[in-house]
């Protein structure tokens, strides 16, 4: 056995990475919005984000449907929120592996991403920030949804 094939299986997996953001990950339905922002939505905040989720059925390595959002209230200009938006998306789009490859899947089916601070960032920030709120999201013990 060489010692080098654990590094060719991940090289091999950074390879077959897609690292997109189709469709199919947005968040569009009203009412899974509307349970993600109700009671039986989990949450915390890792500042100057706040990740809100609903949990699935069991832990899954399919990614979940994404919801992104800046407040109209804090940002008063289109462009402001509309920057912030692309940047967490970005975050998001590069970094949505750590949360599907996870070893025993992640316990997420909805997601939202909620920009809570008052100033404008940059993409490192933000990165960092989401990476630490999937690791959180990781460490939180498997709950069942409520049905």
């Amino acid at each position: 056995m060489n010692m080098d094939e654990p590094a060719a299986d991940s090289q091999q997996l950074v390879a077959k990475r897609r690292y997109t953001f189709p469709k199919e990950e947005h968040l569009c339905r009203k009412k899974l919005i509307e349970q993600l922002f109700s009671k039986q939505g989990f949450s915390f905040g890792v500042y100057p984000l706040r990740l809100t989720w609903l949990p699935a059925l069991g832990r899954t390595s399919a990614p979940p449907q994404v919801l992104i959002s800046v407040s109209k209230r804090t940002f008063k200009r289109a462009v402001d929120r509309n920057r912030l938006k692309r940047l967490i998306r970005e975050a998001y789009r590069l970094h949505k592996h750590r949360l599907l490859e996870a070893a025993g899947g992640h316990p997420v089916a909805v997601l939202g991403i909620l920009y809570t601070g008052k100033e404008k960032n940059e993409l490192p920030l933000i990165e960092k920030k989401l990476i630490s709120g999937f690791t959180r999201l990781l460490a939180e013990p498997a709950v069942q949804p409520v049905p």
